[in-house]
């Protein structure tokens, strides 16, 4: 038992979801860069240009990944 004073413990499924957040956190980023970059990719096939819209778009996509992740750990920091 725990004293009111105290902490309390995390347990194992605190473990779990922190092993879920770390191992998704990866795809996320990736996922914005590549879905940023290939939207950039068909703009620029559409509009016959130089990788001037792939290189934005994947831009775009890192910039959206960061900011997915920010707001990712920030909520897991809430639950705690």
């Amino acid at each position: 038992m725990s004293s009111p004073g105290s902490a309390p413990s995390k347990g194992p499924g605190s473990l779990v979801r922190q092993l879920a957040l770390a191992l998704e956190l990866p795809f996320v980023m990736i996922g914005g860069v590549l879905i940023g970059g290939g939207i950039g990719y068909l703009i620029d096939r559409w509009a016959h240009a130089s990788p001037t819209f792939t290189l934005i778009g994947g831009l775009l996509g890192f910039g959206a990944g960061i900011w997915d992740i920010i707001r990712r750990l920030l909520r897991e920091e809430k639950t705690k």
